[in-house]
Formats: structure tokens, sequence, C-alpha cells
């Protein structure tokens, strides 16, 4: 694992500041806990748009990276594609990675 993406997200795994699946991240966005949602390229259209409304109401950006569930969920050692940073220094360290494989 030599991505600075996906190394990131695993050290952001490892410190407890993500939360992952929709109804997980969802709930991190009501609490304002999450300031980055990471969606994987093989999540459904619906749950990307769902995901989204969520996050557009509290104005947190969302990612669409291309990676799979398998690599997120390989990289942060827990199943799931629809992730929350829960940290800002772990969110802007992402952002400013690539997210694009």
């Amino acid at each position: 694992m030599n991505d600075k993406f996906l190394a990131l997200l695993g050290f952001a795994s490892k410190s407890g500041n993500l939360s992952f699946g929709a109804d997980s991240v969802k709930e991190s966005l009501k609490r304002k806990k999450a300031k980055l949602v990471i969606v994987a390229n093989d999540i459904s259209e619906k749950s990307h748009k769902e995901i989204c409304f969520f996050a557009s109401k509290e104005q947190i950006t969302v990612i669409r990276v291309n990676y799979d569930i398998v690599s997120l969920s390989h990289a942060t050692g827990k199943k799931g594609g629809i992730i929350s940073v829960n940290e800002i220094g772990f969110a802007n360290a992402i952002q400013g990675g690539n997210a694009n494989g």
C-alpha cells in the first residue's frame, strides 16, 4: 500500500477518526462530527446521491474516489464504501492527497 491516500485512510482508521457505512456516516453528519465524506467508485448511484444530500445539508464535501469498496476496506481494516473522516487534520490531508488512485 504505497498510495498516500490509502495510507492516510489507514492512519485515520487506526486512530478512530473514521465512520463506516451509510448509517454511521449520516449519524456523524447529523452530530457535526464528519469533516469529509469518501465514497467508493462501486457504490450505487442511489446511495451516492443520498449521502450527498445529507452532506450538503451540513455543507460537508463528498468525494467519489477511484477505489472500490475492497480497496478502501483493505486500507482501513473495516468494510465500507461510504466513509466519513471525523477529524479536520486527516480530512485536509486526504483532500490534498491523491484521491483519484
